[in-house]
């Protein structure tokens, strides 16, 4: 039976209602769909070779910070990079073997985050590499190495000879008598555009960890967030300028502020557009001075480990260690796997400060520790 003239035209409009339905649903998202915090790519440092000057802490260095010109929460901005990371890495990790936790980083399989378990890291302060490795039954994920400001790694055989090896240098790039100012105004644009410009060159993706510790003793800013932050970026964009995407951002305050407690940690972020991890550095420093108290691995990172985790980002715990005094380090040790596992789920990389410095730091401090930590790196979790 032939329908009527009005009838045609109603059934054409609704047919016309449903196609324009289904174009909204399925091509209508929004142009920044997928893209919202993923980190932006860039880098910069200086470097020589690992000096060992590194130290971290639990944060109970003096107040009297200079907060001037911060608040308390983090320091947000625009996307400013442009880009993701690239290159790859000869090794049991790879670029092209990570993938990225849940929420800013899901689907960036270039920031070395691992598909699963965490990435072991050692500061080789005990030894040569060679000796460590053997003494611990394996090769490392991460080479941790401290650099000064006028230090070049990018032309220093550490780094090149990493990414042979299969390991992923960590440089700690350390300004020591740098004004932060003169990083803010320009003045130091030589050096940074140079170590942009090397990093670029060295092709293959590797953390820099820009003033560690902001927030404590170490008062690279003077304490000021304020001015840490634009250092930070001012350094950052450069590296992205030069299109040294293949540097990974670490950035790593100290497990506590200078006053103890975290109440400014987070006024020093950058802001998700220029990192890409974010880190800690913690250590148990035992009984062996009365004004320490024995903390388990949990203890050291409970407190700030839920700032971090807020920004939906791997974590990466930049130096740790345990002291012998005060309790078990064996048992410190053999608790971390499972406290990872359970409590910190987003931490995706560890480095132990391997030497005996302020503490008993060593893998090899007794020999109840270096078999415990022997165990920790033959678990199947520390090696993804």
């Amino acid at each position: 039976m032939s329908a009527s003239p009005l009838r045609l035209c109603v059934l054409r409009f609704a047919a016309t209602l449903m196609c324009l339905v289904a174009v909204i649903q399925c091509g209508g998202s929004s142009p920044d769909a997928g893209g919202a915090g993923l980190p932006a790519g860039g880098g910069s440092g200086s470097g020589g070779g690992a000096s060992g000057s590194g130290s971290g802490g639990s944060g109970s260095g003096p107040a009297g910070s200079d907060d001037s010109g911060a608040g308390t929460g983090d320091a947000s901005s625009p996307t400013t990079a442009a880009g993701g990371h690239d290159g790859g890495l000869d090794g049991s990790t790879t670029a092209s073997d990570v993938s990225a936790p849940p929420a800013a980083d899901a689907g960036n399989s270039t920031i070395l985050v691992p598909a699963q378990g965490v990435l072991l890291g050692e500061y080789y302060g005990d030894g040569t590499i060679a000796a460590t490795e053997q003494r611990i039954g394996r090769r490392p994920n991460i080479h941790l190495t401290y650099y000064g400001w006028t230090e070049d790694w990018t032309t220093d055989s550490v780094p090149k000879d990493d990414f042979a090896a299969g390991r992923i240098p960590l440089v700690n790039l350390e300004p020591n008598n740098i004004n932060f100012n003169d990083i803010v105004s320009g003045s130091l644009d030589a050096t940074i555009k140079a170590r942009a410009s090397g990093s670029k060159n060295l092709g293959h993706p590797f953390f820099l960890d820009f003033a560690a510790e902001m927030n404590g003793d170490e008062a690279w800013s003077g304490n000021n967030p304020a001015l840490y932050v634009a250092a930070y970026r001012h350094i950052h964009d450069l590296f992205v300028a030069a299109g040294a995407t293949n540097v990974i951002w670490a950035w790593c305050p100290n497990v506590t502020d200078t006053n103890g407690g975290n109440q400014m940690t987070m006024a020093y972020y950058p802001g998700d557009s220029y990192v890409d991890w974010t880190g800690v550095d913690g250590y148990n420093w035992g009984t062996s001075d009365p004004s320490f108290g024995w903390q388990s691995f949990h203890d050291v990172f409970k407190d700030i480990y839920p700032l971090l985790a807020a920004k939906g980002k791997p974590i990466i715990i930049g130096e740790m260690a345990s002291d012998e005094v005060g309790g078990s380090k064996s048992q410190w040790i053999a608790d971390m796997v499972p406290t990872l596992r359970t409590d910190f789920p987003s931490i995706k990389a560890f480095v132990w400060f391997d030497v005996k410095k302020e503490r008993d730091w060593e893998i090899n401090s007794s020999a109840s520790s270096l078999a415990a930590y022997v165990t920790l790196a033959a678990d199947p979790f520390t090696n993804p």
